[in-house]
């Protein structure tokens, strides 16, 4: 551990407490997941800084900032994506949004979100060690208190939700569209981080 990180550790025992056990688990799946792109790796103790900073950094209400969970819904055996059209994005994401305070942890806030916004009761994140471990983590701003309201910062964490073959999706209120695509017939209205995502899945999930 990095004398940065002691010092981030240090810190999140005092905050454990009044973050709770979601904010707990989330720096300790930040501090255990190492990534091997130094960009990555400063954006993860850019994500732990916020927690040690912020008790209640993992919900919408923490401003400017707070972390967020998705998933890449991949149906390896068939090489295929699910992507949702958001609605006020107007770009076809991975499926994930905030955190909630029922969820267990954020590997579960993450398989949440994915489930019901791909309507497949039956995903699996990907794992490491026998534990579900981030893949990626992507800082964007967004309008999430309204559209009419200054841009926030969503500090993504993100994984991998690996579908039954030949699963079927449903659509669900949050979504314009809801499609399956190709590995490589990724739809034009994605952005770059969407595309990293979808690269990273396919090479994981063979």
């Amino acid at each position: 551990m990095t004398a940065t990180e002691t010092d981030l550790a240090d810190a999140r025992q005092d905050d454990a407490p009044r973050g709770g056990a979601l904010h707990a688990d989330a720096v300790r799946a930040l501090t255990d997941w190492r990534p091997a792109e130094p960009e990555q790796d400063r954006l993860r103790l850019d994500y732990l800084r916020h927690l040690a900073e912020q008790p209640g950094g993992m919900y919408r209400s923490c401003l400017p900032a707070h972390i967020t969970a998705s998933a890449a819904v991949v149906d390896p055996a068939a090489g295929r994506v699910l992507l949702t059209l958001h609605p006020k994005v107007g770009r076809w994401l991975q499926m994930g949004g905030h955190c909630e305070p029922g969820d267990g942890d954020l590997a579960a806030a993450a398989l949440r979100e994915a489930t019901e916004e791909s309507g497949i009761p039956d995903l699996a994140l990907l794992t490491r060690d026998g534990a579900p471990v981030p893949v990626k983590l992507d800082r964007h701003q967004v309008r999430c208190t309204g559209k009419d309201r200054p841009e926030n910062t969503h500090l993504d964490v993100q994984y991998i939700a690996v579908a039954p073959p030949g699963a079927q999706a449903l659509i669900s209120e949050e979504s314009l569209d809801l499609r399956w695509f190709d590995y490589d017939r990724l739809p034009e209205l994605t952005d770059h981080s969407v595309r990293d995502l979808v690269a990273r899945a396919r090479e994981l999930t063979g």
